[in-house]
């Protein structure tokens, strides 16, 4: 059993630093560092080239680590040199906070308190976005974050846009891609992706309009964060979701993967004839080239088993293709007039299609409708049965 320390042993034996990225907050600067060096001196202040008294202010403050950058470069870059720096001074963890006095350096403790039970944690600040000042602008951005986030990873959170965080520095990825706000965004999503569990801590927080200095840009960083998150969701849809997927199975083996994350999962019947409804109503969709992307995108969206409804889609599996077509287009005969005589031939995919593409469209979505409708009950049916025998056996 690991004997319980003290708030301030575990401040003193914890390999960590805090970093302050600052560019223009010579309001609160001085008031921030202050508050910081009553729970720690191991600080690393980052100056993003700030054209105000904040060089004045570091002046009186001779013994923290200091980075000037010559001019703005963003806080994305700001974090990445101060975690550069920290790497290389050998601090195990880094915790960020704002210059701009919206933090409490009080709840420093908390975040080095969290990591002695649950070591090598992406920890980032709860904040309450629904108290007094708080900028409409930053709970809207803040809700929107959160769902891309979890879009992205899986992972649910409440606050993924406070810059009060803990970072495990020796496993967070060593290259980015973004110098401004956007990559507090991408540090968070990618170390998810390498494996790092990225949680919540409840942190206090001051939005004083008198003194707070936000740098934000509403269009031109919304923008940069849109595209950012884009980008993401294709890596996501693409590539990280379906790598993880064959981990899994290569872990466990593909009969005990199959066993225990879809025949015997802790979803219900409903849940996973929904995964198979909507896995075979994209297979007969007319999405050709889209279908993984969509398939993913609906499963996650409606938090359905990927893995079941990717099998389904395989309605659409080449040898079947020919079928689907046909009977896509014998479907939407009977709405919308044909070109030509419908054969079931080789040739079908290449010619009736083109010559009838309205007919096979609307027959498609309709075949596709009735298809996920029927054989989602059907599997409904058979999932029910299959428990209940099961239940009887074991009783």
């Amino acid at each position: 059993m690991k004997p319980i320390l003290s708030q301030e042993e575990q401040l003193t034996q914890t390999n960590f630093c805090v970093i302050v990225p600052t560019y223009n907050n010579d309001k609160t600067l001085a008031k921030v560092l202050n508050s910081i060096l009553t729970y720690t001196k191991e600080i690393i202040v980052v100056n993003d080239g700030s054209t105000d008294k904040t060089g004045k202010i570091l002046e009186d403050f001779p013994e923290l680590i200091q980075i000037h950058h010559p001019e703005n470069q963003g806080k994305g870059i700001a974090l990445q040199n101060g975690f550069n720096k920290a790497i290389a001074l050998n601090y195990e963890y880094a915790v960020t906070i704002d210059s701009d006095g919206q933090h409490f350096a009080s709840d420093i403790p908390s975040f080095i308190d969290f990591i002695q039970n649950e070591p090598n944690t992406l920890l980032i600040g709860s904040r309450n976005m629904s108290q007094e000042n708080v900028p409409k602008k930053s709970s809207f951005g803040n809700k929107f974050s959160n769902f891309w986030f979890w879009f992205e990873t899986g992972i649910r959170l409440e606050d993924t846009q406070s810059g009060f965080r803990l970072y495990p520095l020796k496993l967070i990825p060593e290259r980015y891609y973004t110098p401004k706000f956007e990559f507090e965004i991408e540090v968070i999503v990618r170390s998810a992706w390498k494996g790092i569990p990225v949680k919540n801590i409840p942190v206090k927080i001051l939005y004083d309009p008198q003194e707070r200095v936000s740098h934000f840009r509403p269009f031109k960083d919304f923008t940069r964060i849109s595209i950012l998150n884009t980008v993401l969701v294709f890596i996501a849809l693409v590539y990280i979701k379906p790598r993880d997927l064959v981990r899994n199975i290569k872990k466990k083996g593909l009969k005990k993967f199959l066993l225990e994350d879809i025949l015997e999962s802790d979803e219900s019947n409903y849940k996973k004839s929904a995964a198979i409804a909507l896995g075979v109503f994209i297979g007969i969709s007319p999405f050709w080239g889209f279908q993984t992307v969509l398939l993913l995108f609906f499963a996650t969206l409606f938090k359905l088993n990927k893995v079941i409804a990717f099998l389904a889609s395989n309605v659409s599996f080449p040898p079947f293709i020919p079928l689907v077509i046909y009977g896509s287009l014998k479907m939407g005969s009977l709405f919308v007039s044909s070109n030509s005589s419908l054969t079931l031939n080789d040739s079908l995919a290449l010619t009736d299609v083109s010559k009838n593409i309205t007919q096979y469209v609307v027959g498609s979505l309709l075949l596709a409708s009735v298809s996920a409708l029927l054989l989602g009950l059907l599997s409904y049916l058979l999932l029910t049965a299959f428990n209940s025998n099961k239940n009887k056996t074991n009783n």
